[in-house]
């Protein structure tokens, strides 16, 4: 049998995967090492095809002992690699169909500005706020954390505030400039997110920016939190504001749901939505709708009309809110995207094809 350096091995990996500008890299029994550029699947097919012996080999590469038998123990791990101090990677394993597969997000060593990724220049505003509930959501993969760690990064600079992050995997390190930035990793240091999330109340903490809320518990305290006087940043992983809404209240028993819409509709600022649609020059460019927490919507949320979020959204330009079909339908005309991906990107293409005209 062949003897392979399988350090020397994913490092070719990670170098040819940052010289293609890839945001993903995927360790596939039976497949080429294979990466995503601009939304597309790519196999290194000058590498050769891993076997079940390879891919836990490469990834004992990357991860720590003690994460390797955690893995082994659980079947499947989120965990973070850095390169070299070059780049930065979040990745999860898991087992399927008996064999092991790997998942790499690239994490630009730089965070970006808000105006540097294409955002729209109100989340400066959310990011300004001393306290208040501010989420981020959309599917896996479109930026979420990016945009997170860009408002961070911008309080950063601004001003002397004490930032407590709970992530799981530790995704962007920030370098403290005004501000005092600590940042804890679900699993290593703190239990998880709800532990996490309740200890910072006793750490004379500012701003919490939690990577994901993932159950009612770390949702209720997030809300307590931003009522009594902190910025709480977070993200979930659902398709637009109203939908969102709706998870956060489905998450509680029917009897705690109307207590949790009084405290959403005070403490919520504003929920901003975003996808990364393919560009007709190449890479990506985001699309987004935000949802601003007015009178008008403050007052959906208490009643429980969460159905008529949408329209509001759509007649409050005024206010400063965003309609998706709208901003789909500026990049079609910019000559930004295609016809055909901003349908696919839409929530509403038959709205958005009656925008367009077609």
């Amino acid at each position: 049998m062949p003897s392979y350096n399988y350090k020397e091995e994913i490092e070719d990996i990670i170098m040819r995967a940052l010289a293609d500008g890839a945001s993903d890299v995927h360790l596939s029994v039976g497949a080429y090492p294979t990466v995503r550029v601009s939304g597309n699947l790519v196999p290194l097919m000058n590498l050769r095809v891993l076997n079940a012996d390879d891919v836990i080999a490469l990834l004992s590469e990357i991860i720590t002992p003690e994460f390797k038998e955690r893995f082994l123990a659980n079947k499947e791990i989120d965990f973070s690699y850095d390169f070299y101090g070059k780049a930065r990677f979040r990745g999860n394993a898991f087992y399927q169909r008996g064999a092991v597969g790997v998942a790499l997000r690239a994490i630009p060593a730089e965070v970006k500005t808000i105006s540097e990724l294409g955002l729209p220049p109100i989340l400066e505003i959310f990011a300004r706020k001393k306290q208040g509930f501010f989420l981020v959501v959309g599917p896996v993969g479109q930026g979420k954390s990016t945009t997170l760690a860009a408002m961070v990064e911008l309080i950063n600079r601004e001003r002397a505030e004490h930032i407590v992050t709970i992530e799981d995997p530790i995704e962007y390190l920030f370098r403290a400039d005004k501000s005092i930035i600590d940042q804890r990793e679900a699993g290593i240091d703190t239990e998880d997110f709800k532990t996490g999330l309740q200890a910072a109340f006793r750490q004379d903490v500012d701003i919490i920016m939690i990577g994901e809320m993932r159950d009612p518990e770390t949702i209720s305290t997030a809300v307590t939190a931003a009522e009594t006087g902190h910025l709480v940043l977070s993200t979930l992983h659902t398709n637009n504001a109203s939908q969102t809404i709706d998870r956060i209240i489905d998450s509680f028993p029917a009897e705690q749901q109307s207590q949790i819409r009084v405290q959403l509709a005070g403490s919520l600022l504003g929920i901003f939505s975003q996808r990364l649609v393919p560009r007709i020059s190449g890479g990506l460019i985001p699309a987004y709708e935000l949802l601003i927490n007015n009178n008008a919507i403050s007052s959906l949320i208490r009643d429980g009309r969460t159905h008529e979020v949408d329209i509001v959204i759509e007649t409050g330009m005024k206010d400063g809110m965003i309609d998706m079909n709208r901003c789909l339908a500026e990049l079609v005309r910019k000559g930004e995207i295609t016809p055909e991906n901003a349908l696919l990107y839409s929530f509403n293409p038959k709205g958005l094809e009656r925008t367009l005209q077609f």
